[in-house]
Formats: C-alpha cells, sequence, structure tokens
C-alpha cells in the first residue's frame, strides 16, 4: 500500500537513519502544527468544538543519579488539545533516549526537565508524571459501558465514511466501545491499533452503522489525535449530541502509548484507565 508523507513532516525523523542519542538534546523534539490535519474537518484554531487532551505514556524512561546510578521510570504526560503543535512520537522517543546518560539531581529535576521542553515543542503547558514501575496506578483496566464488537455485521468499506452514522429519535444516554480501531502511520504506512469509546446523551445512535463508520478507518492514514477529531466532528454533526466524549487509547508503540480524548464542554474520560494492549 502506498503512503504519504504530509508536508510537516518533511524534516521529521520517522522513518530516517537517526544516530542514538548519546546526551540529553531538547532539539531532538519535531512539533507538528495541528492546523493542517484540522482545517479539512472544518476546525478553526480559534474555535475548536471541544476540550481534551493527548496522553502518553512512556515505558521506556530512565536517567542517572548524581552518583552515576541509573534510574527507571513510566511516565505520564498530558498535551492539552488547544495546544497548537503535537509532537512527532519518534522525536519524543529519541528525546526520552537522551536521558539515559546524562545526570540528573533529582526525580523533581527530570520532571522540570520534561516540561520545560515538552512545553515549548507544543506550545503550552505540558503535565508531566512519573511512576514507578509497578505502581498501582499503571495497573490495567477494562473499558466501561457495552462492547460493539460481537455485532454480526458484514463490510465492504474500509475508508471512514460519515454515511454509516445514524440516529433515530429516542434520547438515550450511553457509553459504547470498540476494540476494532485501526489506522495507519501517516509516514510508515505502520499500522497503529487501538480501542474507541464513545460517551453520549443525545438522539440513539444505529450501533451497526457506528460499527462500521470504526471499522472504515482501518486503511485510513493519520495520526492518532486527527483521527479521534475526526471522529467526533463526524457524530456531531450526524448525530448532534447534547454531549459527546470520543476516547482513544492506542496500543504501545516504541514504548509509547498515545490516548487522545476529545469531549464537549464539561464531560471528562474516566480515570484512572490503561488497557492491557497498552
Amino acid at each position: 500500500m502506498n503512503h504519504y508523507r504530509p508536508e510537516t513532516l518533511e524534516h521529521a525523523p520517522l522513518g530516517r537513519e537517526s544516530a542514538y542519542p548519546e546526551h540529553y538534546d531538547a532539539g531532538l523534539l519535531y512539533p507538528i502544527p495541528r492546523a493542517a490535519n484540522r482545517a479539512p474537518l472544518g476546525i478553526e484554531e480559534d474555535r475548536l468544538p471541544f476540550v481534551g487532551e493527548d496522553e502518553w505514556h512512556a515505558f521506556e524512561v530512565s536517567w542517572l543519579n548524581a552518583r552515576g546510578k541509573p534510574l527507571v521510570a513510566v511516565a505520564r504526560f498530558r498535551l492539552p488539545a488547544e495546544s497548537p503543535n503535537l509532537i512527532e512520537s519518534k522525536s519524543w522517543k529519541l528525546y526520552l533516549n537522551s536521558f539515559n546518560q546524562t545526570r540528573f539531581d533529582s526525580r523533581e529535576q527530570v520532571i522540570e526537565t520534561l516540561e520545560r521542553d515538552l512545553a515549548q515543542a507544543a506550545g503550552a503547558p505540558v503535565a508531566v508524571e512519573l511512576f514507578d514501575v509497578d505502581d498501582a496506578v499503571l495497573a490495567v483496566c477494562r473499558l466501561p459501558g457495552e462492547c460493539l464488537d460481537e455485532l454480526d455485521i458484514e463490510i465492504d468499506d474500509y475508508t471512514p465514511s460519515a454515511e454509516h452514522l445514524e440516529a433515530g429519535e429516542e434520547i438515550v444516554e450511553e457509553t459504547l466501545y470498540s476494540h476494532l480501531l485501526k489506522s495507519n502511520c501517516p509516514v510508515t504506512g505502520q499500522p497503529d491499533w487501538g480501542s474507541v469509546l464513545i460517551r453520549y446523551r443525545g438522539p440513539k445512535l444505529d450501533r451497526e452503522g457506528l460499527l462500521r463508520y470504526l471499522i472504515g478507518y482501518r486503511q485510513h492514514q493519520d495520526f492518532h489525535e486527527h483521527c479521534v477529531e475526526h471522529i467526533f466532528t463526524d457524530l456531531m454533526a450526524r448525530a448532534k449530541p447534547e454531549r459527546l466524549l470520543v476516547l482513544a487509547r492506542y496500543v504501545r508503540r516504541g514504548g509509547l502509548d498515545i490516548s487522545p480524548w476529545r469531549a464537549t464542554p464539561g464531560e471528562r474520560p474516566p480515570e484512572p484507565l490503561r488497557l492491557a494492549r497498552q
């Protein structure tokens, strides 16, 4: 399958030969403007139709203490949806690897460094937490709600089509989810596997149509964050719910998982939540 390389990634490290970073280097982070992918969805940067975050977990975080002893942690990052930039994932991984042989005086200094560098790349404050690798907060959970995956439906369309989304007149409040989400990296074409949760109050969605729509991302090439925004805007346009939350939890790749969520104001995702594939 052919894949395209967006102009915003012309100089990105992803897909290129890169030397393993030997020392801390904030310059490895590669920001990507969100606006280019939002424009086709009719999203204006100064009037976002949602609130949300991109939640990242990094499972390969290590540094040296002041005496040269290695320390390890699992990091959680929360990047606000209103930030002008997202950060390309391989550059993020290379940046984190640059900590491996770098000495820090304290755990707090590591957090302060991460917050400063990531905020500069994203163009907005980024929340950073470090957990011990056996911290209970990292325990695996299950998605709440009803799973759509057992619906016996025929599929012949593997591109996202909002025409599959239909809603009736009955007003309901429900939470639905599917583990069948798959999209493709817009640079390498590699598969990105994930689960998606939809919580809403409004006209009742046709479940078979919703599942067909979600499966339609199977050959779609885009970043995780923009897939979630695509789903959100299509649901708002087609079903017009009073309240809506779209949350995707993508499978870990290269020691990183990404879990974007977008919602109408006042909605928040369930916490804590980390799935077995993450």
